[in-house]
């Protein structure tokens, strides 16, 4: 986080650098206090802190299940309990979930990953509640990437005893950035990252026995790799230091044939999403 705060000063911004749990609700609504003690005010809060599990549901210990909860949905929530009442303060302002194409097309043995992707129906709730309120300028927004290039997948708790990859496609994680970055310059309430994912959210749409047995299978034989790794937590209670960069290591695969990038518009279409 020093060497991220470092990078946007050198590059003429202002950044403050405060490590967080964001399981304990206290220490992140201290967050949102020292950013607004810092900068003034509170513009935009992004949610994207999440941590993943592989194992199947029954073979998952449930400490390490509750985990993933306590991080990826109670993390969110807790940051939109800190950040809600600044944005109502001032009258504005937008609140950014990094979510995952998984909260909308599911996959098998992250069962407790695609479950905190409730978020995305929190933030249906709020964009509710903010209307009865007649508070347009408090925007709340969604990011589904599909598979990303981030050390992720490395960082994972994994208890399948195969070791785990991203899955292909992968695409880099500057396509993410830019997308939040997009949001702030102009808020919509959801945003696909990866072509792949609008067909994904598509097909688990309008043909959903389809898209479970096929997806079961991608993820079994390219998800998992066919070659045993021990058990592990992963950094789910306390940071691992492997793998500190942005990248996971992953090749970028992420370009689609033109024929199926026409399907995928297609869906986005008549998803109301916004097109690839």
């Amino acid at each position: 986080m020093q060497e991220v705060a470092a990078e946007c000063i050198r590059l003429g911004g202002q950044a403050l650098a405060v490590p967080t749990n964001v399981t304990d609700e206290e220490a992140v609504k201290a967050l949102a206090r020292r950013a607004v003690d810092t900068f003034g005010r509170l513009d935009v809060w992004v949610n994207n802190a999440a941590v993943t599990l592989f194992a199947r549901f029954e073979e998952a210990p449930s400490d390490v299940f509750r985990q993933v909860v306590e991080t990826n949905l109670f993390g969110y929530v807790h940051g939109a309990r800190a950040a809600l009442p600044y944005f109502r303060e001032q009258g504005s302002g937008i609140l950014i979930n990094v979510d995952s194409v998984v909260g909308a097309a599911p996959q098998p043995y992250t069962s407790a990953y695609v479950m905190t992707f409730a978020i995305r129906g929190l933030a249906g709730c709020l964009r509710m509640e903010l209307h009865l309120d007649n508070a347009p300028d408090i925007h709340i927004c969604t990011v589904m990437p599909a598979t990303i290039d981030t050390p992720l997948f490395n960082h994972a708790a994994n208890y399948t005893g195969r070791a785990t990859k991203a899955m292909n496609p992968v695409y880099s994680a500057e396509q993410v950035a830019d997308a939040i970055a997009g949001l702030v310059e102009k808020p919509q309430r959801e945003v696909i990252v990866g072509q792949a994912g609008y067909m994904m959210v598509a097909q688990s749409t309008f043909v959903p026995e389809l898209y479970e047995r096929t997806m079961a299978q991608q993820v079994d034989q390219d998800h998992l790799q066919h070659k045993s790794a021990a058990t592990t937590n992963g950094n789910l209670f306390e940071p691992t230091p492997e793998y500190p960069d942005v990248s996971g290591g992953w090749e970028h695969t992420g370009e689609m044939p033109q024929a199926v990038l026409s399907m995928a518009r297609e869906a986005a279409q008549k998803l109301g999403l916004p097109t690839p």
